[in-house]
């Protein structure tokens, strides 16, 4: 089973891959059944809002690889010709020609050509803003990983939702027309009756306004179907004139969730990838704290430079210009004696900004109890009413298959038959409606508690 259930997925991928060259090739629309495991991963794998977590979280390690770049080494090299239209002189005083010194004699200094080429090494030893940078890109990095697992929760759960909403809607047509046939049975049944004798002619008047009122309603219904099916091929990323079909069903899941309140709360505060987010922001406040105070601090470069070059002029042939070589290393040390209160300044800003985002931590956790006790408190009631709705079907189809018996043989009413079919499509639309509840509080409950809702049972 679970092999024919991988091939049947990679047919259901194949299919949906291919889908826009058959649309563009104009031949029919694709045609496949998918179950509620299958839309999850196709969703994931096409979700453009997942798309754009992953380019978030490529950025972030990006950007942590410019942060090392201030602490390690920076090599660079230029090199410089310059070509002298008019040479450059200096006035030396005429004493060192046989002078007195009351007259000055230009001297020229350059070239027809010259060049130079350098390579400068540097290296930061010591940067402490350099260094708190480098441990805030880390915990960036965790952040942006966070990030992502609520986008692809969030995606997941829209999923499951446009499923499930797809699958009701499915079911409730189905329950439409199936009241529409026993209608159109009873007008049939009640025709018969009529020309017998046993039934009067407002009797099939009623039995003509009966089928004829559920036809809005199929209408409606099928309507709804149309749409439930666009919204799903949207959240899973297929083309819209795509045609699938759902092999899922509306049953219970077999998923276990706590009992008590505060277990839920617990797990929650453990798993949620929104308040983890959060609490990895505190601790980046902190390192940008560390960064701001670091600036107080001194900056300690060592640096080298290799240089090379040579003057000639145009009588001289390249091949015998000298280039002569100079070398030079050091030690360059920077400390800030007053920035005008600017270090300060950000030193303060630095620790407001983590004081607020500790706030917001403190904030999320109560928002997130909330949510857990309200989802915790839908679950359990829709498990209530599924058990409530399941006892309530076998007595309303019960009570209509006496009631129509009475009918047929005119010891009953037609409004007693009407009131029991409305009772049966209640308690049938009722329990459908507690199903797909609990299936949508279920998920609901998943995303409050902050767990993986990447896998699922299958169905």
């Amino acid at each position: 089973m679970k092999r024919l259930r991988v091939i049947r997925l990679f047919i259901v991928q194949v299919l949906f891959l291919t889908a826009p060259s058959f649309v563009h090739a104009a031949t029919a629309p694709v045609s496949a059944a998918v179950t509620l495991d299958e839309a999850v991963r196709i969703g994931l794998e096409r979700s453009r809002t997942l798309e754009i977590a992953r380019l978030d979280r490529d950025m972030t390690g990006q950007k942590i690889r410019e942060t090392w770049s201030s602490v390690l080494p920076q090599l660079s090299t230029d090199f410089t010709y310059t070509r002298s239209l008019k040479p450059s002189v200096l006035f030396f005083p005429d004493i060192f020609s046989g002078g007195n010194g009351s007259s000055f004699v230009p001297l020229v200094i350059s070239a027809d050509n010259a060049a130079t080429a350098t390579i400068n090494l540097r290296q930061t030893l010591f940067n402490g803003s350099a260094f708190a940078g480098i441990k805030a890109a880390r915990i960036v990095r965790k952040m942006s990983d966070e990030a992502y697992r609520n986008a692809e929760a969030a995606v997941v759960a829209d999923i499951k939702i446009s499923y499930f909403d797809a699958l009701i809607s499915r079911d409730q047509l189905k329950l439409i027309e199936q009241s529409l046939a026993r209608w159109e049975q009873s007008r049939k049944d009640t025709r018969a009756m009529f020309r017998q004798g046993v039934a009067a002619d407002i009797d099939t008047l009623k039995a003509y306004l009966s089928v004829e009122n559920l036809r809005p309603d199929l209408i409606q219904a099928e309507n709804r179907v149309v749409t439930s099916m666009t919204k799903l091929k949207n959240a899973i990323g297929i083309p819209a004139d795509s045609t699938i079909a759902l092999s899922g069903k509306l049953e219970l899941s077999s998923a276990t969730y706590p009992s008590e309140m505060v277990a839920a709360y617990h797990e929650a505060i453990e798993l949620r990838p929104d308040l983890r987010q959060l609490a990895l922001q505190v601790q980046a406040e902190g390192e940008k704290v560390s960064a701001a105070r670091a600036d107080r601090y001194p900056v300690i470069t060592a640096f080298g430079q290799f240089e090379s070059q040579t003057a000639f002029n145009d009588n001289t042939r390249t091949s015998e210009s000298r280039w002569p070589v100079s070398t030079a290393v050091g030690l360059q040390v920077s400390l800030p004696l007053f920035t005008g209160y600017r270090t300060s300044a950000q030193v303060e800003q630095a620790k407001i900004s983590q004081m607020q985002t500790r706030t917001r931590v403190e904030d999320l956790k109560a928002n997130i109890r909330a949510e857990v006790e309200v989802r915790l408190l839908n679950f359990r009631e829709s498990q209530k009413r599924i058990d409530v709705q399941s006892k309530t079907i076998s007595v309303a189809e019960r009570s209509y298959k006496i009631s129509l018996l009475r009918f047929k043989e005119g010891i009953g009413s037609r409004l007693e038959l009407t009131d029991a079919e409305l009772q049966l499509n209640k308690a049938k639309t009722n329990y459908l409606q507690a199903v797909y509840d609990y299936l949508v509080a279920s998920v609901q409950l998943d995303r409050a508690l902050g767990r993986s809702q990447a896998t699922v049972a299958g169905t």
